[in-house]
């Protein structure tokens, strides 16, 4: 199984991927710096995704950082010790503290192994995570492209990624999950690599746009 563990991983995956689709030229060129974003996996990893569903990539960072800080080291044991105040206290929404005080228990309760789900084929620790409470296909992708490092997971029901490539694309209309995750199917067996390539054009793309306002 192709692994994203390194920059020259991801630069092989890139222009294997500008072959496959001469489009991604122009992506790649306008996209600047790519990211490897990769993080050990675990539960505080998955933690991590959890708490960035659906709101920006600061206030993720923030509430994020705010609960390391009240439970460190954070794992599934110490979250469960410290009960409900500190997520509370580091900005959680309820579904969130439910979702990641129940994957808290599942790991404490060895009910599933984070690390070792990161050995399976992408279908299969999908299917695991998503039995999950509080986690969908979004953060299972997300957490096998950045924490496991497939190289061929696209997360379509990112926002950001559906923006980014209608844009890129010149698509008149923001895609929605499904003509996305078809689209990505010409992008096979990088993926992740796509992936990583449209949010590092969203940046830009987000750069550019706020440099014209006003």
């Amino acid at each position: 199984m192709q692994r994203i563990e390194t920059l020259d991983d991801m630069a092989l995956g890139l222009e294997a991927l500008v072959a496959l689709d001469g489009r991604l030229a122009a992506v790649r060129r306008a996209a600047g710096d790519i990211p490897l974003r990769r993080t050990a996996p675990g539960f505080a990893s998955l933690a991590s995704i959890i708490v960035s569903q659906q709101v920006s990539r600061a206030s993720a960072d923030a509430i994020f950082g705010r609960l390391c800080r009240l439970i460190d080291p954070l794992t599934a044991q110490n979250l469960i010790a410290a009960g409900e105040e500190p997520l509370v206290e580091a900005g959680l929404s309820r579904g969130k503290q439910r979702a990641i005080t129940g994957l808290a228990e599942q790991v404490a309760g060895e009910a599933i192994d984070l690390e070792g789900l990161c050995a399976l084929q992408a279908e299969e620790a999908i299917a695991l995570m998503t039995a999950l409470p509080g986690v969908g296909p979004w953060t299972a992708q997300v957490y096998l492209l950045i924490s496991a490092g497939h190289a061929d997971v696209f997360p379509a029901g990112d926002v950001a990624l559906q923006a980014a490539v209608a844009q890129a694309l010149g698509w008149e209309v923001r895609p929605d999950a499904s003509r996305l995750a078809l689209e990505a199917e010409s992008w096979r067996p990088w993926r992740s690599v796509a992936a990583r390539l449209f949010w590092a054009y969203y940046r830009e793309m987000r750069g550019r746009e706020a440099l014209t306002v006003g």
